[in-house]
């Protein structure tokens, strides 16, 4: 399964954009109203709980600046990647785009595809107002 999140434009450079979602305590600021934990568990891992959803761990797996972040599942049953592609069409604008992919079986991709869909698009609307 695949998910793109819209592209967002941020009147910052794709370094500035690269350098905030680098460091895992920032996304905090993009994670929707219904979030119920967050916790920073390591510098490129965290946990976060939406209500009614279960916990979510996150790890930093690949970092590529100023272009390219790859955040993973870390333990549990699922196995997903959260990728954040990085442009700059010109300076001090940079366009970024999530892109959810995993592998699940076709009762779970039902399930998950709304939710997740929108919790991407919370992720990525929040981008401007944060960065």
């Amino acid at each position: 399964m695949k998910l793109e999140s819209p592209k967002i434009t941020i009147n910052k450079s794709a370094q500035d954009t690269f350098d905030f979602l680098s460091d895992v305590k920032n996304f905090e600021k993009l994670m929707p109203e219904n979030i119920s934990k967050f916790e920073v568990l390591d510098t490129d891992k965290f946990l976060f709980a939406l209500k009614g959803m279960p916990e979510i761990v996150l790890k930093k797996k690949e970092a590529i600046a100023p272009n390219k972040i790859v955040l993973g599942a870390a333990g549990g049953k699922l196995d997903f990647s959260l990728t954040a592609n990085i442009v700059e069409p010109k300076p001090e604008q940079s366009v970024v785009e999530l892109i959810f992919e995993g592998e699940f079986n076709a009762m779970m991709a039902m399930m998950i595809k709304g939710p997740i869909t929108k919790f991407i698009e919370t992720l990525a609307t929040n981008m401007p107002k944060q960065i």
